[in-house]
């Protein structure tokens, strides 16, 4: 056998060191990531377990704004007042969502939780075996009682399927999440910020019912709330938005 030379056994020593270095450096992002995760479940009394953590990691690197994918509507009116925007209705067409039906104590817990599960199924936990991509807003289903004065517990949050997995999208491993074909549907949206809880949601609500003309063209009881943020961040861009009845 020839002998190795000292300059090949360095580079061979080197780039084991330099891949030992990059994957040290690897898990001290998976784990600052996931103990900043945890102390934000604290504050929505939700648990992040330690399996999140590549979740997490494979999110935040692929997080890049302009490699989400925003999902298509069709605008049909912006209604303003004195410059400012009120609110728009929109037309978003036939698709299929992701959906998870969650039924915590608190409506955080619920978005926090759904959310994550959605976040496993998007990296890499389907019949795929690939990362799905981001698309925004994800969304989440809320009812009231037909007075719009109390919200229920139970909630459904959906992740858009990109447009290239809309007519195979892949099976997720986890049986709780299914995936939904939703009809076209017109709604009227309102954005707002910062945190999403049952106050700050039926605030919105009986907003926007006192801003439309015709509130009553609009189912009176299901709701959906637009998050264009991670549930993680604290000046959240969110929307309230109204469906119009079918």
């Amino acid at each position: 056998l020839a002998e190795e030379s000292p300059d090949s056994a360095y580079h061979s020593h080197g780039s084991s060191l330099e891949e030992e270095a990059a994957e040290r450096m690897d898990d001290e992002e998976q784990e600052r990531l996931l103990s900043y995760w945890q102390s934000v479940g604290r504050g929505h009394q939700v648990d992040v377990p330690r399996d999140m953590a590549e979740p997490i990691q494979q999110l935040t690197r692929n997080n890049n704004p302009q490699e989400r994918q925003t999902i298509p509507f069709t605008l049909i009116q912006r209604k303003e007042k004195l410059g400012d925007l009120l609110y728009e209705k929109r037309q978003y067409g036939k698709a299929k969502w992701a959906c998870i039906k969650m039924k915590e104590k608190q409506y955080e817990q619920s978005i926090c939780l759904g959310f994550m599960k959605l976040m496993r199924y998007i990296c890499e936990q389907n019949s795929s075996g690939l990362y799905l991509g981001i698309t925004i807003p994800i969304v989440t289903i809320v009812h009231t009682n037909e007075a719009q004065s109390a919200m229920t517990q139970a909630v459904t949050v959906a992740y858009y399927l990109p447009e290239v997995l809309q007519d195979q999208p892949p099976h997720p491993f986890d049986s709780d999440i299914s995936i939904e074909e939703w009809p076209a549907t017109i709604v009227y949206s309102r954005s707002f910020r910062g945190i999403t809880n049952e106050d700050s949601i039926m605030r919105e609500i009986n907003l926007l019912a006192a801003i439309l003309e015709s509130p009553e063209l609009c189912l009176r009881d299901t709701f959906i709330i637009a998050g264009y943020t991670n549930p993680a961040a604290a000046n959240r861009h969110n929307e309230i938005w109204f469906l119009q009845r079918p």
